[in-house]
């Protein structure tokens, strides 16, 4: 039977994650604060006018929010899933935006090498099968100087009852947050502590969802003293 998704390994989400991925929380306790923590991690001002891919670009709800805080030239969005695209699509209408829409796998990114000005790739990693030859691609599209924003959920994270429960994901892949940054600076992306974030969102404590520290009955515990649940990165490709 012919395969309906653009990749060969792409796990399929629940209905439930995929309904969920249209939500208010979805969108602005998710997409919207990741991609405004992005751009303050930017080592000098985004470039202007740029090319931006947007991989895993799901049902293009991230769109309106880079082309605010970016303001691309173009965006490109790439998924496996054929539905999302045609959502991604309607979206880019909705919202007046020029969007060229790609069916493919991350591992096989049917661009030109140094064609990208600005990769952004929030929460689509850990979904990834081969994650090594995704990363390669990304390398291998981004322009010399350019930039690819990484902004993923950990194993402490993805590993717990509520997401295992509700969402679908390739399990044997999950990575902590030193592990991915060790993975894409061995690929040749350069980034300092300035350029990385480890935001301690409410959503991605699973055990109680911060609610202690909302009553401010407790105090979180500080980075370095805590598995952290996510991991966001500006990384550059070398001049």
């Amino acid at each position: 039977m012919m395969n309906k998704f653009y990749s060969p390994t792409y796990v399929e989400e629940t209905k439930i994650g995929f309904a969920f991925l249209r939500t208010h929380t979805w969108q602005h306790h998710v997409l919207r604060v990741a991609i405004n923590d992005l751009k303050r991690l930017f080592p000098e001002p985004p470039p202007k006018g740029a090319i931006l891919l947007d991989v895993g670009c799901g049902q293009g709800k991230s769109f309106k929010y880079l082309t605010k805080t970016l303001q691309p030239k173009k965006i490109i969005g790439i998924d496996a899933d054929p539905i999302s695209l045609e959502l991604s699509k309607k979206e880019a209408k909705k919202q007046n935006i020029c969007a060229e829409l790609i069916g493919a796998d991350c591992a096989k990114i049917p661009l030109d090498d140094n064609s990208i000005d600005i990769l952004f790739c929030h929460q689509t990693f850990h979904h990834l099968v081969e994650q090594d030859s995704a990363l390669a691609e990304f390398y291998r599209v981004i322009k010399p100087g350019g930039y690819l924003l990484f902004a993923e959920s950990t194993k402490y994270y993805i590993d717990t009852w509520v997401i295992r429960w509700f969402f679908r994901h390739p399990m044997h892949v999950q990575k902590s947050a030193e592990e991915y940054l060790s993975m894409l600076q061995q690929q040749g992306f350069h980034f300092d502590e300035t350029n990385v974030s480890y935001p301690y969102l409410w959503w991605s404590r699973a055990k109680d969802f911060g609610l202690l520290e909302r009553l401010r009955l407790k105090t979180p515990p500080p980075v370095g003293q805590r598995d952290e649940t996510l991991v966001n990165a500006v990384l550059r490709k070398p001049w």
